[in-house]
């Protein structure tokens, strides 16, 4: 599902088919170099020229079950560090006509993507609980009565955020299953919360976190960032402690990424001195492992919980996710696309009204076909740069080939200390070390391939 940060080129590697010619030693002299959390990222996404019908793509699917996503691309405010498809507008009834369109496209695409049952639904944006409550509640309408989720064998998350936090819209998330409540918190410092304009102040964090534990969701997700401008070893400890006073089972720790196309420019950071990213997050790591809490990767820890649901599986390549609602990505094996991208409030306006706009939704028009070279590389980073790591077996039976022989470079990982192949019930993984998770993001950027990274670069935010 869609996060707060988006990873956009940087530039550093140079690559040449599917080896990589930046040592890797070079490029981890740069830890932060962008955000990968989706590969390939949807600025290398174009035109498909002609269109792909649906139908056709869908049934060529093979996932044993869908990933349901929803897209509210509205919040009440842009902070300073999001390119994020998000557009602030509190108005009712912008939020209604955007929900009307959702549905128009959902009850075009539910015969399309049929075939397989949901294993996971999540509502993202944005800020969905920005929306009044019959908005809300008509987006789970839609999941289950027209898409045909079965809420009791899939897992259910929504992103919301202190200040649209209520009692009746956490009646409503209870009352429909909901597993899994993100939030974003980012700090409880008021001024470091400003420095990124974001209008928040602690008192409202607590009332809403007040509010959550008193629902008590079977999981609760917190996030918070490091590096705002201002901020401290210190400053970040006491945010985090204030976090896990609450005992969430899970928290998202993000560095703070700026972009030319962020209200925060990357200059205003430089201003502010050195970059202590690193140690803020080996100390944030050092703390949460103290806790009790399991690092499944660079930004995710978490404690073991308990669901009263069957929950069918899904696999962590993340295919077959079905993306309803203007931002919305969705992913096949081979296709993946969306609506348009657009950061400024006019080139996101423009978006969301064409999106309303339309009748029809049976086609892909925006969004990228992936090579076989693009299909392994996506299948390594999304297994790699994860707790549980690439499991060698099951990259040779998708794709019948050794992946060690395929990509010697991946070698290079163990020689720098950065992975470790294990043996794991009898098959080897290749997992990356403490300290590889810790240069994730430096790694991610150095997989990419010379031709998605081509396509990325120039790229202009509308």
């Amino acid at each position: 599902m869609e996060k707060h940060i988006q990873h956009t080129t940087t530039g550093h590697s140079t690559q040449s088919g599917s080896n990589i010619t930046t040592s890797l030693s070079e490029v981890l002299a740069f830890p932060y170099r962008s955000y990968l959390y989706s590969y390939p990222h949807k600025t290398a996404y174009r035109e498909l020229d002609p269109p792909l019908p649906l139908g056709p793509l869908w049934e060529r699917e093979n996932t044993d079950t869908y990933f349901l996503y929803m897209h509210i691309p509205f919040c009440a405010a842009r902070c300073g560090f999001c390119n994020l498809f998000t557009l602030p507008d509190r108005r009712d009834d912008t939020h209604e006509r955007y929900v009307d369109a959702l549905e128009r496209q959902a009850k075009q695409w539910a015969p399309i993507t049929s075939r397989r049952p949901y294993s996971r639904f999540a509502i993202g944006g944005g800020t969905p609980t920005l929306l009044n409550e019959v908005q809300l509640n008509r987006l789970f309408n839609i999941a289950e009565h027209v898409m045909g989720l079965d809420p009791a064998q899939a897992s259910i998350s929504v992103e919301t955020s202190p200040d649209t936090v209520t009692d009746a819209k956490l009646a409503i998330m209870k009352e429909r299953s909901v597993d899994r409540i993100s939030m974003g918190i980012q700090s409880f410092i008021e001024a470091e919360a400003s420095a990124i304009y974001r209008p928040q102040k602690p008192q409202e964090v607590e009332r809403a976190l007040e509010k959550l534990t008193r629902y008590d969701f079977p999981l609760l997700n917190l996030d918070l960032i490091y590096g705002l401008p201002g901020q401290t070893v210190e400053s970040w400890i006491y945010s985090l402690e204030r976090v896990l006073a609450y005992e969430p089972g899970e928290i998202f720790i993000y560095p703070l990424y700026t972009r030319e196309n962020t209200i925060v420019k990357p200059d205003d950071i430089r201003r502010q001195g050195p970059d202590i990213r690193m140690e803020l997050y080996t100390a944030a790591r050092e703390t949460l492992k103290s806790k009790g809490y399991v690092q499944y990767s660079m930004r995710r820890f978490a404690k073991d919980h308990s669901s009263s649901k069957v929950l069918l599986p899904y696999s962590c390549q993340e295919e077959g996710m079905v993306g309803l609602g203007c931002g919305a990505r969705s992913y096949t094996s081979e296709v993946h696309y969306a609506s348009k991208y657009g950061v400024s409030y006019k080139a996101t306006q423009s978006i969301i009204a064409d999106y309303v706009a339309t009748e029809r939704y049976d086609v892909a028009d925006y969004g990228i076909v992936l090579s076989c070279e693009e299909q392994r590389r996506r299948f390594i980073l999304k297994a790699l740069l994860h707790r549980e790591g690439l499991t060698l077996s099951d990259y040779q039976h998708r794709f019948g080939t050794d992946v060690m022989s395929d990509y010697d470079w991946l070698a290079e990982l163990l020689r720098e200390g950065m992975a470790e192949l294990e043996s794991d019930e009898g098959k080897q993984v290749l997992r990356l070390t403490e300290e590889g998770l810790g240069y994730s993001d430096a790694i991610g950027d150095w997989l990419i391939s010379a031709e998605i990274r081509e396509q990325m670069e120039g790229f202009v935010f509308s």
